[in-house]
Formats: C-alpha cells, structure tokens, sequence
C-alpha cells in the first residue's frame, strides 16, 4: 500500500478545495461535474484512478493506484425508503446515487467540496426524511377496507411487498376517488 499512499498524500497536498457553491438546500457545494473537472488531471498525474460501483443499495468507492495496482475502498450505504416531494422513486434513487457519489467520492480523497459552516449561524434539527415500512399481511387486508383518506396515509406511511398488493388499493381508491 506504500504506493498507493504516497500517491494519495501527494493528490492531496496538489488539490484545492472545490466549491463551485451550487445551491441546495439552505447550503452551497461543488456538483459531480466540477468535482471531477479539477481531480481528474492531478490523479492522473499521480498514477491514481477511481471507481464507483452500485452494489444492491450501496455504493463501492475504489481508489486505485495505477501503477502498483493497490487499491483501497469504502462502501456507503444508500437509505432506502425516502420520500421527497414532487420525485417519483426512480427521481428519488438517482438523486441518492448522486448526492452519495459526491460525498463518499469527497471523503475517500480528502476533498473540500462545500463552504464549512459548522461553527456559523444558528443550530436548527435537519428534517427527518419519512422511512417507510413495509406492509404486514393483517394491515394490507384492512386497508381494503378504507376510506379513501385512509389510503391516502397508508400509500404515505407504507412500502408494498409486491405490485399486486400497491395497484389492488390504488383501485379501490381511484374508485372512492370516482364516487364524489
């Protein structure tokens, strides 16, 4: 690993801090695109290369010496189950990917890619992000049942074991819908 190592310190000592300051959510940071725009010359020049593997719901960083053929890795597990307004699940998931492969990619290289406000400012609770569960057989045959709101909460609240069962409810409630 002693190549690898020495390759590393030398990217690091070499790079800058990368802050392009796109804006999120109530803060700024560098996008993939910047990211790679500065790193991608200075690993070259020091024999280093990375790749970034999808594996189930995680994602592998490998940084790899190109020379010497070490290589070291983290994995960084995407969470499951989040909802953000106004995405569909395949938004949601390429969004994780992304936000996932910026900040695993940032802490593998000893990356400065967002404006360090840790001691600035005022502290607020970060909004929990709703996880949800998945659907037990009793409360799947109860919300047959339901009112049309109380599917409302169950789509909001519930992750579905199988196609079948999440369009079975979505037509008993399009059809509640179609009664008023």
């Amino acid at each position: 690993m002693k190549n690898l190592f020495k390759a590393l310190a030398g990217f690091q000592q070499e790079v800058p801090a990368i802050h392009q300051g796109t804006k999120g959510y109530g803060y700024t940071y560098s996008d993939l695109k910047t990211i790679f725009k500065v790193i991608n010359p200075i690993l070259k020049k020091h024999d280093l290369g990375f790749t970034q593997l999808i594996e189930g719901t995680n994602i592998k960083t490998i940084i790899f010496h190109t020379e010497s053929g070490e290589s070291i890795e983290s994995i960084t597990e995407i969470p499951q189950g989040i909802i953000l307004k106004g995405m569909n699940t395949f938004q949601i998931n390429g969004s994780g990917i992304t936000y996932y492969r910026r900040y695993s990619l940032s802490s593998a290289l000893g990356l400065v890619t967002d404006v360090d406000s840790d001691a600035t400012g005022e502290e607020k609770p970060l909004p929990v992000a709703k996880i949800k569960k998945w659907i037990t057989e009793p409360q799947f045959q109860k919300a047959k049942h339901f009112t049309a709101e109380q599917l409302e909460t169950t789509f909001a609240n519930f992750k579905f074991r199988n196609e079948a069962q999440e369009e079975e409810l979505q037509e008993i409630y399009n059809n509640l819908r179609s009664i008023k």
